[in-house]
């Protein structure tokens, strides 16, 4: 269950609230309906259920036993939500694919190989399909497009807008705010790539969105951070689409994020406009290249 881990820990967490307000649980497939996940990931959460003594599981029948107590649920850190779990999974896809106009994505394979309904699938591609990247076609098929230049430029506009003023805000969180701490382990995962850069340059892209998903938040601003989805598959899953002197161009992008990560931390604005700029504006050269 490696791969459904984080699926799994979300939605074990989510079935326990379930369990707060009731005395029995329903069907094998209203559980799995309710929680958006597939019947496999549905009993694996019984037998865990089970295990820790919550449950009665006899066949159809699921008697809760006691209340769920704050130990029983998983960390926070260790699950992420469906939609972040959905969307990596998408990437990958995609980027195995090689990301070329016309590749197909089937919903349920994209489905079962994540571990959860298609209702979430689909809801995450019929939100992605608005900026037109990608587009529905019959039997649960759909079709990646490819981006034009018009596209890239636009796109790259907006997103230099709305990072502005997410680092700008950044710079004002209060030091105790978890922001920081992520800032911080995300610096010490560049360092570790940088140190290893000839086998580890490949890492970036994942990297890449982490950052800068950590300075849109900032902005508290529902709309950028929905925005990011479009940002993240465009610009930083290009880094692994266009290979082309993949190495040599990742490794002066970390070096740029740390000098933006430095930038951030001195809560000097022209500091943080300099190093956002200037990132932006090689994000921006290499994703017009590659589409030339």
């Amino acid at each position: 269950m490696a791969k459904q881990n984080t699926v799994f820990k979300d939605a074990f967490n989510r079935c326990l609230k379930v369990l707060e307000q009731t005395a029995s649980l329903p069907s094998e497939p209203e559980l799995g309906a309710t929680l958006s996940v597939s019947r496999t990931t549905v009993r694996a959460i019984l037998t865990r259920l089970e295990e820790v003594g919550l449950l009665a599981w006899e066949k159809r029948r699921k008697i809760v036993l006691r209340k769920p107590v704050a130990a029983d649920y998983f960390p926070t850190e260790e699950t992420d939500s469906l939609s972040e779990i959905i969307e990596r999974s998408f990437m990958r896809r995609i980027l195995a694919g090689g990301a070329e106009p016309g590749m197909q994505i089937n919903e349920l394979e994209l489905a079962r190989e994540i571990g959860i309904g298609t209702t979430s699938v689909r809801e995450f591609l019929i939100r992605f399909s608005r900026f037109g990247l990608i587009e529905k076609r019959p039997n649960s098929h759909w079709v990646l497009k490819g981006f034009t230049r018009d596209f890239a430029l636009e796109l790259t506009e907006v997103r230099e807008m709305f990072e502005l003023r997410s680092a700008a805000a950044f710079a004002h969180l209060p030091g105790e705010h978890p922001a920081w701490q992520e800032l911080d382990a995300i610096e010490a995962v560049h360092h570790a790539i940088l140190a290893d850069i000839e086998n580890r340059y490949l890492d970036f892209s994942e990297l890449d969105e982490r950052f800068h998903l950590l300075v849109h938040r900032a902005s508290k601003n529902r709309f950028v951070v929905d925005f990011y989805d479009v940002i993240a598959i465009v610009f930083h899953y290009h880094y692994q689409w266009n290979k082309t002197n993949a190495r040599e161009r990742n490794a002066r992008a970390l070096e740029e994020h740390l000098a933006y990560i430095s930038a951030l931390r001195s809560r000097d604005p022209s500091r943080i406009e300099h190093a956002c700029r200037q990132h932006l504006k090689s994000a921006r050269e290499t994703l017009l290249q590659s589409i030339n």
